[in-house]
């Protein structure tokens, strides 16, 4: 099972930057694939953007141009920076990762969420 805790959300101005981290822990055997998720009270989850296999990406569109997605080398750390930032992205901001355990399984795990507040 894959532990991640998120950090780095908080309030900014529309225009505004902030940089998000997770950091992976736990026992498996290799993960796969990282990403961010945002959700909006009362509405679905949704994919902001992925990084897997030789750090291949995937943004949504409505960031693409303004997000990147980065991760390390060891693939236990997973970044997402926001530039240009709008009251749209106002949301809470969740780190899955899909992972390989160690009995040859795969799994999807989550973090507990950050908060991101735009304000105009």
């Amino acid at each position: 099972q894959v532990q991640l805790v998120e950090s780095g959300g908080g309030s900014v101005q529309a225009g505004g930057s902030l940089r998000l981290s997770c950091a992976a822990s736990g026992t498996y055997s290799r993960i796969n694939v990282l990403g961010w998720f945002r959700q909006v009270e009362g509405e679905e989850r949704e994919e902001v953007a992925i990084i897997g296999n030789r750090n291949i990406t995937r943004y949504a569109d409505f960031v693409k141009g303004r997000f990147t997605i980065s991760t390390n080398s060891a693939k236990n750390m997973v970044h997402l920076q926001m530039d240009d930032l709008t009251s749209e992205d106002s949301a809470m901001y969740y780190c899955k990762v899909n992972s390989k355990t160690i009995t040859g399984w795969l799994r999807d795990d989550w973090g507990q969420g950050t908060q991101v507040t735009v304000s105009s």
